[in-house]
């Protein structure tokens, strides 16, 4: 899979985040409504990280499902050390290179990709799903476990019903959705990431749940296989 070299990562100071993630916010697009038919792969990404010899490294996993039958089509993963510093609301630059690696190893190019982590949902709307779709040039998803507060806005639980949901509005916009996928479960929360809108982001989710989770199969399957790889790597000491 081709994937753009939108800027490299040796970075280290958070004024050059906030430069990188401004130059940025004026192209994102989350009008794009994307009809669920025409979607016939799905891309879960999800990373892990441990610590090797005092380091920390991570490993990168993308899963590809065929979106009719639900089937694994292609894995691939990355693994490295990470060289980004951590910085609250800027997890998106130590994650992208492993992620961008991972992804130029795909023989099939995906129609969408759900990420473990938040797209608009985010202090500037550079959540990890947002900032990565501008170097993958696909529709991207941002999938949520636990919520991110933002200018201390709570999000308003959604009934007890497949499929209930609650917008999540700060300063009269709208970043994301409280989403109840499975009954008597916790909800996801769901937003844009890149290049598609929150009503396509939300059907494309729930047609991808199962009775396994409450995250969309992709984006399970990937967790899934990072604590394995985490695993393998970690014993094998690679």
């Amino acid at each position: 899979m081709h994937v753009e070299q939108l800027h490299d990562f040796n970075l280290n100071k958070k004024d050059q985040f906030i430069e990188i993630q401004q130059s940025l916010k004026h192209k994102i697009n989350i009008s794009n409504h994307i009809a669920i038919d025409s979607i016939k792969t799905c891309a879960g990404v999800d990373l892990a990280y441990w610590e090797q010899d005092g380091e920390p490294y991570g490993v990168c996993s993308i899963i590809v499902i065929d979106a009719d039958t639900k089937e694994v089509i292609e894995k691939v993963h990355s693994i490295g050390k990470i060289s980004v510093p951590y910085v609250a609301g800027f997890l998106a630059f130590r994650e992208l290179p492993l992620i961008i690696e991972a992804a130029k190893k795909l023989e099939i190019e995906p129609d969408v990709f759900l990420f473990d982590g938040n797209g608009y949902l985010h202090y500037n709307h550079m959540g990890v799903a947002t900032h990565a779709a501008f170097f993958l040039n696909k529709p991207t998803i941002g999938i949520a476990k636990t919520y991110l507060k933002i200018k201390d806005c709570d999000f308003v639980m959604p009934v007890n019903e497949v499929g209930g949901y609650t917008d999540i509005v700060i300063d009269g916009e709208v970043y994301g959705r409280a989403l109840r996928t499975r009954q008597d479960v916790k909800p996801i929360f769901l937003s844009c990431g890149n290049n598609i809108d929150l009503d396509s982001s939300y059907q494309i989710t729930m047609s991808l749940i199962n009775q396994e989770s409450r995250l969309p199969i992709p984006v399970r399957l990937a967790d899934l296989e990072t604590h394995i790889l985490r695993t393998f790597y970690q014993e094998n000491q690679v």
